[in-house]
């Protein structure tokens, strides 16, 4: 009878299998099942971190084009960040605060540091970059972006995921748009808005995600809807491009994941690799 070893001779050729070479065949063994519904709603991050791009390049131009003042942004960054801290420690009830240990007092203490740094940075961030050209500026500022979207954690174990990374290409990205607005005030509240809405945040996205799906479905779709009305009033084919863009990601995209999983076709056996499970611990001594 044959044996599948090679340190006994026998007389059959070197290539030779039997019929029960086949019977440990498994197929897809380690592979995922994804409902569509599922897939959509993790697509979420992908849409709100585009629409925060989005919203901030449009901040942006209203302000460089004059259309809206650093006092009318600071205050209304400043009563939405008030509304989202509370709206961050009622999801919970509080529960991730006392968790991590940290006061309203110190988080008080932290936004008044950087408030002040930025305020008293804002001259030498405005002329910073005097230098180079606007068009570089601008280069410059849309390959961090990128960079930005492409490092972000949407929450998948990758290697190239680097929230830290993700973050500063994003506020390298305003200092760099900033230094071209008017004035140093412009410059001041443009940073401190790019901080809230890169930083701050997707960390409310998150608790918003974990702890109320529903919830976090509708700011989504409010916040898509948002993005999309303020770049339509600056290109109604930039609107519709972007538009197309959300829709291929959240709908198509996973459609196509569905239907290429189906597809899948890994086979397991006895031709696989072999794995030492007994400790050879003692073989080492």
């Amino acid at each position: 009878r044959w044996q599948k070893v090679l340190y006994e001779r026998q007389p059959f050729p070197d290539n030779y299998v039997d019929q029960r070479f086949l019977e440990e065949l498994r197929k897809n063994v380690h592979a995922r099942q994804y409902r569509y519904q599922a897939v959509v709603f993790q697509s979420g991050a992908v849409v709100q971190q585009l629409c925060s791009v989005c919203v901030f390049v449009l901040t942006w131009w209203y302000m460089d084009a004059g259309m809206l003042s650093p006092q009318g942004l600071f205050g209304a960054a400043l009563v939405s960040s008030l509304l989202g801290y509370v709206l961050f420690d009622a999801v919970d009830c509080g529960a991730g605060r006392w968790a991590s240990g940290r006061t309203r007092w110190a988080d008080l203490k932290s936004t008044l540091v950087f408030a002040a740094f930025t305020y008293g940075f804002s001259p030498v961030l405005k002329t910073l970059t005097e230098s180079i050209s606007t068009d570089t500026i601008y280069a410059m500022s849309a390959l961090m972006l990128l960079g930005h979207l492409i490092f972000f954690d949407y929450g998948a174990n990758a290697a190239i995921v680097s929230s830290t990374l993700s973050l500063n290409m994003a506020i390298f990205a305003s200092v760099c748009l900033a230094s071209r607005l008017p004035r140093s005030l412009h410059t001041f509240v443009m940073v401190t808005f790019a901080m809230q809405i890169f930083a701050l945040w997707p960390m409310l996205q998150k608790k918003l995600k974990a702890q109320t799906p529903r919830c976090y479905v509708g700011v989504t779709v409010l916040f898509a809807l948002a993005a999309l009305a303020g770049l339509a009033t600056v290109s109604s084919v930039g609107a519709v491009l972007f538009a197309s863009l959300l829709l291929a990601i959240s709908c198509l995209c996973p459609y196509c994941l569905i239907r290429l999983q189906l597809l899948k076709d890994n086979i397991h056996g006895p031709w696989d690799e072999a794995e030492i499970k007994e400790d050879l611990s003692r073989f080492l001594m």
